[in-house]
């Protein structure tokens, strides 16, 4: 039995990987360290929605800093 999907996620992860070094100028580095401040702010905010509904009460519809102010 084979996995298609696996095949289609490994060359979508490519496409992305080529698009973020593209448009970081074709600068590996530059492209690493965008994608570390991408992942920190991401991890920043999942922390933040978490604080704002740590049993699941807070609406999807509202943003971590609207929740602090509720």
């Amino acid at each position: 039995m084979t996995q298609p999907s696996a095949t289609s996620d490994l060359d979508g992860y490519e496409q992305a990987c080529e698009h973020a070094i593209a448009m970081c100028d074709g600068n590996p580095l530059s492209t690493i360290k965008a994608l570390i401040l991408a992942n920190e702010y991401l991890e920043m905010e999942l922390r933040q929605w978490r604080l704002c509904a740590p049993d699941h009460r807070a609406s999807a519809s509202l943003s971590p800093t609207r929740c602090e102010a509720a």
